[in-house]
C-alpha cells in the first residue's frame, strides 16, 4: 500500500517509470478480472486499456483515498459494465438486421481454443446471472471485501454475500464435480 502511494505520488509528478511500474503490476490482475466478467479476451484487454488511458487522462485531478488494487478493480467492474451493455445493444442491432437477410446468412463459426475443464468452467460462470458472476469475480480476482462490492453494486453488505453464496451454489451444482479444483 505504501508502495503504491509512492509510486502514485511519482506518477502525479510526471514520472513514465512509475506508470509503467504500476501497469506492470496490476494489468495482469485487472485483465484476469475483465476476461472473467466479459468472457471475451478482446473486449477484457479493451476495458482494462481504457481503465489504464482515463487513469492518465485523469493524472492532474486523481485522487485516492483507498487502495490502489481495489480501486483499478471497480474501475474495470464499471468499464465492464458498460462494455456488456454496448454488446447488447450492438447485438440488437445485429438481431434486426439478420431478420431481413436470407437464413443462410444468419450461420456464423466460432472457434474456441481452450482446455476442457476451463470451457466448462467458463460456461458455468457465463449461465449466472451477471450480478452474481460479477460478485464472485470481484471477490476471487478483484480481492474486493464484500463492504465494498455492496457499495459498487448498490446493495447491503448481506445480499453481496448472498449473491456469492447463491453463485457458488449453483457453479457446483452445474458443474457437479465435473471440474476438479
Amino acid at each position: 500500500m505504501l508502495e503504491d502511494r509512492l509510486l502514485l505520488w511519482k506518477f502525479k509528478h510526471g514520472s513514465k517509470d512509475a506508470f509503467r511500474a504500476i501497469y506492470e503490476k496490476y494489468a495482469g490482475d485487472m485483465l484476469t478480472l475483465a476476461g472473467n466478467l466479459l468472457d471475451d479476451k478482446a473486449g477484457a484487454e479493451d476495458v482494462v486499456q481504457d481503465v489504464f488511458i482515463k487513469l492518465v487522462e485523469s493524472v492532474g485531478t486523481f485522487h485516492l483515498t483507498g487502495n490502489l488494487k481495489s480501486y483499478l478493480a471497480t474501475c474495470v467492474a464499471n468499464r465492464s459494465r458498460d462494455y456488456i451493455r454496448s454488446r447488447i445493444r450492438q447485438r440488437n442491432v445485429i438481431a434486426k438486421q439478420a431478420e431481413k437477410t436470407p437464413a443462410e446468412t444468419k450461420s456464423t463459426v466460432h472457434l474456441a481454443i481452450r482446455s476442457e475443464e476451463l470451457a466448462k468452467l467458463s460456461n458455468a460462470l457465463g449461465e449466472l446471472p451477471y450480478e452474481q458472476r460479477e460478485t464472485i469475480v470481484l471477490r476471487l480476482h478483484g480481492d474486493l471485501r464484500f463492504r465494498q462490492i455492496a457499495k459498487m453494486q448498490n446493495v447491503s453488505t448481506k445480499t453481496a454475500q448472498s449473491r456469492y453464496r447463491y453463485g457458488l451454489d449453483k457453479l457446483r451444482s452445474t458443474l457437479n464435480g465435473e471440474v476438479k479444483k
